[in-house]
């Protein structure tokens, strides 16, 4: 716990346009690791599509999720919160591979036309 009374103690000496910064920055990395996130779920997209695996996959889901869970715990997050915000993400991908199952489907039968 004396970790955690250092790190009050800190952001209780810092000024609120300091903190803004601080968030500001926060914010950034975080857009920065979904975009690293969006770029490996597009990747296993691929994957998938090449090996005509289908694009939900409730284990693979379910791992995830638990994942989590167990994180927001060792970080002292609300758990349900951190959750809904991966659910959010993996409904994001699945859409994008569908979407770009799709357009790749497209583009076969337009090319298998000429």
């Amino acid at each position: 716990m004396a970790d955690d009374d250092t790190d009050s103690g800190r952001t209780d000496e810092m000024s609120l346009d300091e903190l803004r910064d601080e968030i500001r920055n926060i914010d950034r990395e975080i857009v920065e690791l979904i975009a690293q996130r969006t770029y490996v779920a597009d990747t296993i997209a691929g994957v998938k599509r090449d090996q005509g695996l289908s694009t939900t996959d409730e284990g693979q889901e379910a791992a995830v999720m638990d994942r989590a869970g167990e994180n927001a715990e060792r970080f002292e997050v609300d758990a349900n919160m951190v959750k809904a915000i991966f659910r959010l993400l993996i409904e994001l991908n699945k859409i994008e591979q569908r979407h770009t199952t799709e357009i790749d489907g497209l583009r076969g039968d337009g090319e298998s036309d000429e």
